[in-house]
C-alpha cells in the first residue's frame, strides 16, 4: 500500500531555530513552500493553526489556487466556527482545489490557548464537542435535504447546505490526540487518525489503541495512520549528528533569550506532549534513529521528536514505522523551504521505492495462491 507524504505549509520562514525575516502572512513565501513539496514529491501541506497566526483556510485558498497537485491538509478549531458555517467553508476550499482538501479537527490540549479565543469547556467537554461538530459537517457535506440536529453541543433546525465537496463521499477528517478520551472520539469518527513520532513500542501501543476505540465505536475499518517527525538529515551520519545538536543549541539559545517560546506555556497539559517529555527524560535515542532532545528542547512542543541520519538511515527508519501500520509520514524540518527540498530529493524517493518493491513482491506471492485456490 502506497505511502503518502504530509509537509508543512508555513506562512512564514520562522522556526523553532531562525526567527521570521518577513511579516506572519509572507505569501511570498508561502507559495514558495507549497510549490517546493508539490515539485518533489510530497503528497500534502498542512495548515496550521493557532489564536495568534494568520487564518488557515485563506491561506490554503490562496495556495489550491496556485497549484494543481499539492493535496491541502487544512487546521480547524471547532470552537471558531459553527459547524454548520464549517461545513460550506470545507466544501467551497474543496471545489477551489478540485477536490484536494481534507479537514485536520483540532480538539485543543490547552486550556490557556482554548481561552485566548473565548473556549472555556474542559478538555473532555471538548473532545465531545469534537466528535459532534464532525458528526454534523459529514451530514451537511452528504445530504441533500433538510435536517435537524439537537446534541450537547449545537442545536439548529431545518437545515440544508447548497454547497457540496467535489471529493466523494467527503474529504477525509483527520483527528489526533494521546488520551483516552481523543482515542474513543477519533476512533469513531476520524478517517485519519494522527500521532506524534514516538519510539515503536509506544506508536504500536497507540495504534492498537486507535482501532480498539474504532471497534468499539462499531466502525469495521480503522482509520488510517499518520505519525509526525522532525528530520534531521545529511550526507554522512557524523555530520548529520554535528547538525542535530547545532539544532538544539539553536533553540535553547532563542527559548533563553525569550526569542521563541512554547504557546500554552512551559507545563504542557495535553497528553501528547506529556508523553514525549516523558520519553524525552528515559533517554535520549531510540529505535533506529529517534532522538528526543529536540521535544526536551522544546518543552514537548508538538511535533518535536527528530529523526536523525544519512537520508538511508532516516528512510529505514520510517520503514520501520510503515511496518507498523502507518499510512502516512509528516515530515518538516527546521529550515523549512531547504528541507522540504531536501527531505523530498532524498528521502522520499527511497521510501516509496521499497515500499513498491514490498507490494510488487507481495502481490507475486499471492498469485500462485490465488491460482491455486481457484482451481480447487
Amino acid at each position: 500500500m502506497p505511502v503518502e507524504f504530509l509537509g508543512i505549509a508555513a506562512t512564514n520562514d520562522g522556526s523553532e531555530t531562525t526567527a521570521r525575516s518577513g511579516p506572519s502572512f509572507d505569501k511570498d513565501y508561502t507559495l514558495r513552500l507549497a510549490r517546493a513539496h508539490e515539485d518533489h514529491g510530497w503528497d500534502r501541506v498542512l495548515f496550521a493553526y493557532s489564536s495568534a497566526s494568520p487564518e488557515p483556510g485563506t491561506a490554503a485558498a490562496y495556495i489550491a489556487a496556485r497549484t494543481e497537485r499539492l493535496q491541502i491538509l487544512l487546521a480547524h478549531r471547532p470552537n471558531v466556527s459553527y459547524p454548520t458555517f464549517a461545513a460550506r467553508e470545507f466544501a467551497t476550499l474543496d471545489a477551489i482545489s478540485d477536490g484536494r482538501l481534507a479537514v485536520h479537527f483540532i480538539t485543543g490540549g490547552s486550556d490557556h490557548e482554548q481561552q485566548r479565543e473565548g473556549d472555556t469547556l474542559t478538555k473532555d467537554e471538548r473532545y465531545a464537542r469534537t466528535r459532534e461538530y464532525i458528526e454534523i459537517v459529514k451530514r451537511v457535506w452528504t445530504e441533500h435535504e433538510p435536517f435537524d440536529h439537537e446534541g450537547a453541543h449545537y442545536r439548529f433546525r431545518d437545515y440544508v447546505s447548497d454547497v457540496f465537496p467535489i471529493r466523494q463521499p467527503h474529504p477525509d477528517v483527520s483527528f489526533g490526540g494521546s488520551s483516552p478520551a481523543a482515542y474513543a472520539a477519533g476512533g469513531a469518527v476520524a478517517d485519519i487518525y494522527a500521532l506524534w513520532g514516538e519510539p515503536l513500542a509506544e506508536t504500536a501501543q497507540q495504534i492498537a489503541a486507535v482501532k480498539a476505540a474504532a471497534l468499539a465505536a462499531g466502525r469495521a475499518t480503522p482509520p488510517r495512520i499518520q505519525v509526525a517527525f522532525r528530520p534531521i538529515i545529511a550526507a554522512t551520519e557524523e555530520l548529520a549528528w554535528e547538525k542535530a545538536h547545532r539544532t538544539v543549541a539553536a533553540i535553547e539559545q532563542r527559548r533563553a533569550a525569550g526569542s521563541w517560546r512554547r504557546r500554552g506555556g512551559d507545563t504542557p497539559q495535553n497528553t501528547g506532549s506529556q508523553r514525549l517529555i516523558g520519553i524525552a527524560e528515559q533517554g535520549e535515542r531510540y529505535d533506529r534513529a529517534l532522538w528526543t532532545r529536540t521535544a526536551a528542547a522544546t518543552g514537548g512542543a508538538g511535533n518535536s521528536n527528530a529523526l536523525v541520519g544519512t537520508p538511508e538511515t532516516v528512510a529505514r527508519a520510517l520503514l520501520d514505522y510503515v511496518d507498523l501500520g502507518v499510512d502516512i509520514i509528516s515530515a518538516r524540518g527546521y529550515d523549512l523551504l531547504g528541507d522540504a527540498v531536501d527531505f523530498g530529493r532524498h528521502v522520499i524517493p527511497l521510501v516509496r521505492a521499497e515500499v513498491a518493491r514490498r507490494d510488487a513482491e507481495a502481490a507475486r506471492t499471492a498469485r500462485p495462491a490465488a491460482v491455486a485456490e481457484a482451481a480447487r
